[in-house]
């Protein structure tokens, strides 16, 4: 189809039927930038609280700029893909004490900045400054290969490259923030993964993958994600009324996270009786252990993990060395320390447990 037609088409259907959400009501380039990191592997039910927190809690790129890392953690905490936070958090104070609070105009400085990738930084571009300058993300990716019947492999080296050209062809001149906006929201709301409604489509007569066929094929996609299976013992040491909990270590999925003790084994959960672990022999014959949790699965994009949560309490004039980076906090630090949502769940589940400690 007509190039320019598709991005007209495309922007009537948007104007009709978009979703009422903030950042789209604003031009601020903090605001848009905010929703953007938010919405990465997120759907927009579960990231909008989230964005809502963030505005209220640090109106603007400044103060995110002068939070303390934790607390930005902690509002975080339950979004997952942590690393998007630390960068975020990171980025704001570049902006805040080296642009004085200014973010970059176009495409080509914003893409400079720490955690801003193309697509983040083309959607920033367009919707603040009006830049043409095509997002193209997994919704873009399969908008593309289903109208324009695109069968290069997306996991693909070339697939970058051919459907960035693609989508910046067809972006409109005159509104490239609605352009952009129009054809993110086609994908996520109607042109989606699994049973598009093709029958009513506005490419319907258009589309290449509707005239042959193909939408359960289009977009390509050969690579499979390799599944690493974890199995995690958590040990809940109390001892007179605090827990004993560590920050977790650079290079981590949950850098900057606080957790138990942890002990980590490669085929199956812990067989106590069995454990060679230095530390735990220490504890355990000084210590009652108070309950032993169900297993916990825990579900992430490139691993799963099994988790068993074991609450035990220590003798209250027990005296051992703590491993490393080991400090024992109130119930109330506890519950303000930013932890995995696999922690909070296990606290949650077992808050009368924990409840008396105050």
């Amino acid at each position: 189809m007509e190039r320019q037609t598709f991005s007209e088409v495309l922007q009537n259907w948007y104007h009709r039927n978009k979703r009422d959400l903030p950042w789209r009501n604003t031009k601020d380039p903090y605001m848009i930038w905010l929703s953007e990191v938010i919405l990465q592997q997120t759907r927009v039910v579960q990231g909008l609280p989230y964005y809502e927190k963030f505005v209220e809690k640090y109106a603007t790129v400044v103060d995110l700029a002068n939070a303390d890392e934790k607390d930005v953690l902690r509002l975080w905490q339950g979004l997952g893909y942590y690393s998007r936070a630390r960068n975020m958090h990171q980025t704001a104070k570049i902006i805040a004490d080296e642009l004085n609070g200014e973010f970059p105009g176009t495409y080509a400085e914003l893409v400079k900045l720490k955690g801003i990738g193309p697509y983040t930084a083309a959607a920033i571009a367009s919707f603040a400054f009006d830049e043409k300058v095509a997002v193209v993300d997994g919704n873009v990716y399969r908008v593309l290969a289903r109208v324009f019947g695109v069968e290069t492999d997306i996991a693909s080296h070339e697939a970058k490259k051919v459907f960035s050209e693609l989508a910046n062809e067809l972006i409109s001149s005159n509104s490239p923030g609605t352009h952009n906006q129009a054809i993110m929201e086609f994908g996520a709301t109607y042109c989606t993964p699994a049973n598009p409604g093709c029958m009513f489509c506005l490419f319907h007569y258009d589309c290449e993958a509707n005239a042959k066929g193909k939408q359960a094929v289009l977009p390509v996609k050969s690579k499979k994600v390799k599944v690493k299976k974890r199995y995690f013992d958590y040990f809940v040491i109390e001892q007179n009324s605090k827990l004993l909990m560590a920050k977790r270590g650079p290079k981590d999925i949950w850098e900057g996270l606080y957790d138990f003790y942890l002990v980590e084994t490669k085929d199956e959960l812990l067989r106590l009786e069995e454990t060679d672990n230095d530390f735990l022999q220490e504890v355990l014959p000084i210590a009652t252990i108070k309950s032993e949790s169900a297993v916990y699965k825990h579900v992430l994009t490139h691993q799963t993990i099994e988790a068993k949560f074991w609450h035990v309490v220590l003798n209250e004039t027990a005296s051992l060395p703590l491993p490393l980076d080991y400090e024992f906090y109130t119930w109330q630090e506890v519950e303000d320390l930013p932890k995995p949502i696999l922690i909070e769940k296990y606290l949650k589940k077992h808050h009368a447990e924990f409840a008396s400690l105050g």
